[in-house]
């Protein structure tokens, strides 16, 4: 079993006792804060960060955090909804960074920080989406029938068999290949070996975010929210996948003001397939000129 290699162990890492878990966050380098939040899957971990965080510290004081239900961070047995996440990052800005601090955030993380922002205008200034989800998607509320989808991948045998069958080594590699990147040459052994690790660390206690993901808790409209804000709101996309552009213009069909870039030949992830495009336009959006380049050369 993969979680025998410590992928994910960091001595260096710090946790922060929150009321529903203890959440692991990693703080590095110095200057304004920025916090990098990793896609809402039970796959995902601050590892997704990896290729990035380095030069971004830099420049800036740099919080990776693992998201309740995920990587490092506390799993316990509830049903994860978005306001709950919500609630951890606006906790996380006020007790741990102490000051507003601009984000990027990738997937469907994205969702409930445009309602963080919405919700409380003092904590959060610009805002960086990767791939942000569909708002059509996110509009959907559970109904009876995701209900009880929820309630067999929580059972104790029949949920945990459905989630192994579903988080492998093999189905991860798959879903990198297929959806992660373009290049699939650029998929290496450990990134495999830390998704699975991220999805089985405390055994299966992973399958309670997965099957409230799969029942729709974790959903928001977040088209409200974005009548809302008036921060900063950029998006990047990899335009490999022709989809995640059409969702960006969803998403400045509600707010005009938001700008796309586009990072190609790229797909899921464009901060890990090609980062120096990628901190290329985070130094634009987020105008970062304290006399470093954020370059990975």
């Amino acid at each position: 079993m993969s979680t025998i290699d410590e992928m994910l162990s960091d001595k260096n890492a710090e946790y922060y006792d929150w009321r529903f878990g203890c959440i692991c966050y990693h703080k590095t380098g110095s200057g304004s804060p920025l916090l990098l939040i990793h896609d809402l899957n039970v796959c995902s971990s601050s590892y997704e960060w990896n290729q990035i965080v380095d030069q971004l510290s830099k420049t800036n004081t740099v919080y990776t955090i693992d998201l309740l239900g995920c990587g490092r961070s506390d799993k316990p047995y509830l049903t994860y909804t978005n306001y709950l996440y919500v609630q951890l990052i606006t906790d996380f800005i006020k007790h741990i960074i102490g000051e507003k601090t601009d984000i990027i955030a990738m997937g469907e993380s994205g969702s409930f920080v445009l309602m963080a922002c919405a919700n409380d205008h003092s904590i959060i200034d610009k805002v960086l989406l990767i791939n942000p989800g569909d708002l059509i998607e996110l509009s959907k509320i559970p109904t009876k029938r995701t209900k009880l989808k929820q309630h067999c991948i929580n059972m104790p045998v029949v949920g945990t068999f459905l989630y192994n069958l579903r988080f492998n080594k093999r189905t991860i590699e798959k879903d990198l290949h297929l959806n992660g990147y373009y290049d699939f040459k650029k998929i290496d052994t450990n990134t495999v070996k830390t998704f699975f690790e991220a999805a089985h660390t405390d055994n299966t206690a992973g399958k309670y975010l997965y099957s409230s993901i799969k029942s729709r808790f974790t959903n928001a409209n977040v088209m409200y929210s974005l009548n809302r804000i008036n921060n900063s709101v950029f998006i990047i996309v990899g335009n490999a996948n022709p989809e995640y552009a059409l969702i960006a213009n969803q998403y400045q069909n509600y707010m005009p003001s938001i700008e796309i870039q586009e990072i190609d030949h790229t797909k899921r992830f464009p901060h890990l397939e090609d980062p120096e495009t990628f901190l290329e336009q985070v130094e634009i959006l987020f105008d970062i000129n304290n006399g470093e380049e954020l370059s990975t050369k």
